[in-house]
């Protein structure tokens, strides 16, 4: 299993679709949200995701297409 940490935001077009769910669910990943902050007109969602690094990489892609920014993370977020 593949684990990578990584930041969506979203504009105010895409804030309140289930981005996350669909990313888990189409793609087999299991998403860990660490941190967010969703507003009504931009939102930012740090999450760990596992899976196989094909459905993680497809997952991701995807994600992009859709519109979300997605940024690596290095590091753990809440422990330093």
């Amino acid at each position: 299993m593949a684990k990578q940490r990584v930041r969506f935001t979203f504009s105010s077009d895409l804030v309140k679709e289930p981005i996350i769910y669909r990313l888990g669910r189409d793609f087999d990943v299991v998403t860990n949200i660490r941190r967010a902050d969703v507003r009504t007109d931009v939102g930012w969602v740090v999450l760990e995701l596992e899976g196989s690094e094909e459905d993680i990489q497809q997952g991701l892609a995807w994600v992009s297409d859709t519109g979300v920014r997605v940024d690596p993370i290095a590091g753990d977020v809440i422990e330093g």
